[in-house]
């Protein structure tokens, strides 16, 4: 055998050098892969077989204060595919017609959601009906499956819905109450972490690890869904009679700050609620761009009671009369003169009578008519620096506090800048911007001994079980007024209803205080001719006050006092909620005369038709409203009623029909 040539050994030297290069080299790559870049390949390789698949929480349910369901998540299903598994399929054109066929899209829509990316999970469609996952399932589409799913859902429609609020589609707060409580309300989502190979399919020896979803809590209201009832329909009254372009009304407890109903017509479907309910809107939405549709959102979400200032008039003049009547500068009998007019700093400042002035008077007479020169006269007594010090403990400096989002603050004229006939507008209630919420505030201290208390809205957080996990406490702020001052404040408020302007608000046998107010729209800086705020606020029964009303007519046509606008809706939210809190009237003899009536018991209504129900009611002298309000089947069953069975009620009186919706 002939021995291998120099030639041949150099080569073989050079291939076992160059074949040792190549193995050291991928020995050296190999630990770079393993040793120093191990740990991301290992997190790379993880994410890759590992599926975590979202399991939503069930959102907490919003409940009246005597836990009737406001608010409820509806369960319901969401359609999912792995893009991986249904491409590799090869039946992605079978899999695309049958599930536009099932979930009523077009084809391209769902070949688009299909076809966006290559890998990992998308949400094909959300919130199916029932009937149309059964129709998945049985389907057996390569790589999608259904998961359940939670929906927010109104059972009363556009009934609170300035207080409620309303979601987005993923469940998050974007207004109202599941806005400000959505981290109580949202609860913390699950996860199903599984390992998976490359098309999906899980694998036998992998981890697989369920994290259940923790449920939101449930918010408890200080709303009574009865008390709200009552607003809204006196709203939706009003509204109408006074062809007005907004009404609202805030009916609060006095004794704790709790807000009892709030209420703003026209209003929206949070189910639904970026589509208007009106129906010149809804035309006009139709035809709108985005830019313009946001700002149509935003106007229609927004809580003119929370969220706006409006100058309030003679309401203020309240607040005016108890400055002066704490301070002493003024006392119910103190007499006044109007001759229409009154001069400051050489300006004449005239009375809204002043056609017809309204002469000598006393100051409580000067309330009951709304003179302004009186009170004109007290302002000039208090002087600013005290005025404003009364400005100030009333709550009309800062904001509320009110557990509501986007809370707005009055504007006041700076003291240094508030010359004679600035203090001599302010006095009536012109040249001051408040919130209605920090006007019913101030006005319910009055009833509440002097003390000013903080508004809430919120009463508890309670978990699925009825455990209470957080309690909101009633919050006093100051002491405002003595008692000497309420005594006489409360008295001349009686009057303004039994004698001055307030009369639209008399209930026989209840005694109601009140004050009316109207004060012309400022926009864009100036006063609008014929454009007016018409309000009325209340406090019942004077004698130990339960209640305070305020109700705000924005923009009345025709007759635009408050008198005549704002104080009929008022009547009707006290002579409601006075029954229904079961204050019992007490009438003089005159009152017992004229308007004492039968006692009636209340018949047993539930689980019979709305017809049966009519019926049996009328034949007790009783009559009734239904809840939803509108129904088309006679034969629909009621499922609840108010006042319950066996409950004394006088003849006459309104009887709420709980409907069965489906």
């Amino acid at each position: 055998m002939a021995s291998p040539s120099i030639l041949n050994k150099k080569r073989l030297v050079i291939l076992l050098f160059l074949s040792s290069l190549i193995l050291f080299l991928l020995i050296i790559r190999i630990g770079w892969i393993q040793i120093v870049n191990g740990e991301r390949y290992r997190q790379l390789a993880h994410r890759q077989q590992t599926r975590d698949i979202p399991i939503p929480a069930k959102r907490g349910k919003i409940l009246d204060r005597n836990g009737k369901e406001l608010a409820i998540s509806a369960s319901t299903s969401t359609v999912w595919a792995r893009l991986a598994e249904v491409n590799k399929s090869g039946k992605l054109d079978e899999t695309i017609n049958k599930l536009s066929e099932i979930l009523e899209i077009d084809k391209e829509e769902i070949r688009n959601r299909l076809t966006s990316r290559n890998v990992g999970l998308i949400k094909v469609e959300k919130w199916i009906e029932k009937d149309q996952a059964d129709a998945i399932r049985m389907a057996k589409l390569e790589g999608i499956w259904i998961a359940e799913d939670n929906r927010r859902h109104y059972p009363f429609g556009n009934f609170a819905a300035y207080i409620l609020g309303h979601t987005t589609s993923d469940n998050q707060g974007l207004a109202g109450i599941e806005l400000e409580y959505d981290k109580y309300l949202s609860g913390v989502p699950g996860r199903w972490i599984k390992s998976t190979d490359a098309s999906g399919r899980q694998l036998t020896y992998g981890t697989e690890k369920y994290f259940e979803a923790e449920n939101g809590l449930n918010v408890v209201l200080t709303i009574d869904e009865a008390i709200q009832h009552f607003v809204e329909k006196a709203l939706d009254e009003a509204l109408l009679q006074t062809k007005a372009k907004r009404v609202f009304a805030i009916v609060m407890q006095p004794k704790t700050g709790e807000i009892l109903a709030m209420g703003i017509k026209p209003d929206f479907d949070p189910n639904n609620a970026r589509i208007p309910l009106d129906e010149n809107k809804l035309r006009e939405y139709e035809n709108m761009d985005n830019k313009e549709k946001q700002l149509l959102w935003n106007e229609m979400w927004r809580n003119p009671l929370i969220n706006d200032t409006f100058e309030p008039g003679s309401t203020f003049k309240l607040i005016t009369a108890a400055a002066g009547l704490e301070e002493g500068v003024v006392e119910p009998n103190s007499p006044f003169y109007c001759a229409g007019y009154i001069v400051v700093s050489g300006q004449r400042i005239r009375c809204w009578r002043h056609y017809r002035p309204h002469g000598a008077q006393i100051f409580s007479e000067a309330v009951q008519v709304s003179c302004n020169p009186p009170f004109v006269e007290v302002g000039q007594k208090l002087g600013i620096e005290r005025y404003y010090k009364y400005i100030n403990a009333f709550g009309f400096m800062d904001k509320t506090g009110i557990d509501l989002p986007g809370e707005g603050n009055s504007i006041v004229q700076n003291r240094q800048n508030v010359g004679p006939v600035e203090l001599a507008t302010i006095s009536f209630g012109h040249g001051i911007s408040v919130t209605p919420m920090q006007l019913i505030t101030a006005i319910s201290s009055i009833g509440n001994e002097g003390k000013l208390m903080k508004p809430k809205i919120v009463k508890e957080l309670i978990d699925d079980s009825g455990n209470v996990i957080h309690r909101y406490e009633p919050e006093l702020i100051r002491q405002v007024l003595s008692e000497k001052t309420v005594s006489e404040l409360l008295t001349i408020m009686e009057s303004v209803v039994t004698e001055g302007s307030g009369r639209s608000a008399y209930i026989p046998g209840y005694r109601i205080g009140g004050k009316t107010g109207t004060a012309r729209k400022i926009e864009n800086g100036r006063y609008v001719e014929g454009k007016v705020y018409a309000s009325f606020v209340a406090l019942a029964p004077i004698e130990d006050p339960e209640l305070a009303v305020l109700v705000i007519v924005d923009e009345p046509q025709g007759i635009s006092f408050g008198s005549l606008t704002a104080a009929p809706a008022a009547h009707s939210i006290l002579r409601d909620t006075l029954r229904y809190l079961d204050i019992e009237p007490k009438y003089d003899d005159k009152e017992a005369k004229k308007y004492l009536k039968e006692e009636i018991v209340v018949p047993e209504i539930r689980n019979k038709s709305l017809a049966e129900a009519a019926k049996l009611l009328s034949e007790n002298n009783l009559l009734y409203e239904t809840e939803p309000y509108n129904v088309d089947n006679a034969e629909t069953i009621i499922v609840d009623q108010f006042p319950k069975p066996g409950a004394r009620v006088p003849e006459k009186s309104v009887i709420i029909l709980y409907l069965n919706k489906d």
